[in-house]
């Protein structure tokens, strides 16, 4: 049944509420992987194996990049290529997405096991904490594949119409991580080895169902043997908006690498654990505002291949205001509470504690500002204007942020390294307002094709 032609025609609000809100459960999800994981590293296993898991946030990132690469790229041609009303091309990029994604799953396991003692030194691991990244990064990079088939192709379920079913993939997974968790940690003693089982086994069940749903579910698309093959011109579409997000999450890697560098030399090994508490919550609540995103790409994709521009700008709109609520609030909880939120991981070390709060107060002091810039990266990902989303993802994260982690801790010390965040929020937000007042204006220059069938 195809759904998609809902996309279209359907109230923007109605379509919104209907994407976003299992977009936002299953991004949340997702974020309570690495959330889960921490809690109950901190508690079953103890502080220095948190800051030891912390120094592996570069290869999550860059195994996440890589699966989100695919998925984002190949979700937002797929809409614009529905809107279009061509299927089988849609269908093609279904096929080469899935055989893009094992390619390039196994690079990262190839390379990240030969190289992973120079990596995890490279990414801020001492002497103490080597023992606890190293066991954890290594079940990492063995299941790439298992993690990545489901984060390239469940964004394309969405594209399809079907959000509920993106939702309950992504489900399954983080109930079966809740649940082996403490069992492999409290029960089996397996530290953090288990806490990495328990991530790989989870997400594995989530890919073989996302599989079954391509194969033999209801999707509107198929994954058929003929469109496996690479061709080049389908391969340059997806990379070509899924850059990106693959770009995002590897200069997230390299600002974590600064970050730890600068972390370690002003406030040691604990600093590092507190610093990767503070970017765990910040996760949660940005994975949330990433769903919203996911819910108004198809609906911005659809309309933008199919020209109904009214309909684009409306949802832009709505998106960018449900995305500040969420950022607001988010940015309300852990101004009012830092104590409690960090000591959800670790009750015990009134140390990592106190660094902890006070890390997180400071450095999401502007992050209210987050919310409409994240979508706004989105809307040019959606449009397929890669290269707009690109330098927008990359001003936050790498252009402001980098220079103001190696600049301020010389004046403030570890503060500074907390300062650089709200500082970077708000120069970039701004940056990012500009930019779409000048899209917009583009937009309004477009004909509506609604508008020219009324005329005609």
């Amino acid at each position: 049944m195809d759904e998609s032609k809902d996309l279209g025609t359907k109230n923007i609000g109605s379509l919104l509420w209907k994407f976003s809100i299992p977009a936002v459960i299953g991004m949340m999800v997702n974020a309570l992987y690495s959330l889960v994981d921490r809690i109950f590293i901190g508690r079953g296993v103890g502080s220095m194996a948190l800051s030891g898991v912390a120094v592996t946030f570069p290869i999550t990132n860059i195994i996440m990049g890589v699966g989100l690469f695919v998925g984002a790229g190949s979700a937002a041609v797929v809409s614009i290529k529905l809107g279009q009303k061509k299927l089988k091309e849609a269908e093609k990029i279904v096929g080469n997405a899935f055989i893009l994604t094992i390619i390039l799953s196994l690079i990262v396991t190839v390379v990240g096991i030969i190289f992973l003692d120079p990596i995890l030194k490279l990414f801020g691991a001492s002497a103490e904490t080597m023992p606890y990244a190293k066991q954890f990064a290594r079940i990492l990079l063995l299941g790439v594949v298992l993690q990545n088939i489901g984060f390239g192709l469940n964004p394309i379920i969405r594209s399809e119409g079907d959000p509920k079913t993106a939702m309950k993939t992504m489900l399954i997974g983080a109930v079966l991580n809740f649940i082996m968790n403490p069992i492999f940690i409290f029960i089996f003693k397996f530290g953090v080895v288990g806490s990495a089982m328990a991530t790989i086994i989870s997400q594995a069940v989530c890919s073989i169902w996302i599989l079954r749903y391509f194969t033999k579910g209801k999707s509107l698309l198929k994954i058929k043997k003929e469109n496996m093959k690479l061709e080049k011109q389908v391969v340059k579409e997806i990379v070509s908006i899924g850059v990106s997000p693959l770009i995002m999450q590897v200069s997230a890697s390299f600002v974590t690498f600064i970050i730890n560098t600068s972390l370690i030399k002003y406030g040691g090994d604990l600093a590092v654990g507190a610093y990767s508490l503070i970017m765990s919550i910040a996760t949660l609540i940005m994975m949330t505002m990433l769903g919203v995103n996911q819910g108004t790409q198809p609906i911005i994709g659809y309309n933008y291949g199919a020209k109904n521009i009214s309909r684009v700008k409306k949802t832009l709109l709505n998106g960018a205001i449900v995305n500040t609520i969420i950022s607001t609030i988010g940015w309300l909880l852990v101004q009012l509470f830092p104590v409690k939120i960090i000591s959800i991981f670790n009750s015990a070390d009134t140390e990592l504690i106190d660094m902890g709060s006070k890390g997180l107060s400071i450095f999401l002091l502007m992050f209210f500002m987050v919310g409409s810039q994240t979508l706004f990266v989105n809307y040019f990902q959606s449009v397929g204007k890669a290269k707009h989303s690109m330098f927008m993802s990359l001003l936050r994260q790498v252009v402001i942020l980098i220079p103001l982690v190696l600049i301020l801790p010389k004046f403030f010390g570890l503060n500074g390294i907390w300062i650089a965040g709200p500082v970077s929020d708000f120069i970039s937000s701004i940056i990012s307002y500009v930019l779409i007042a000048r899209e917009i204006k583009k937009l309004n220059d477009i004909k509506d094709i609604r508008s020219a069938e009324l005329v005609g």
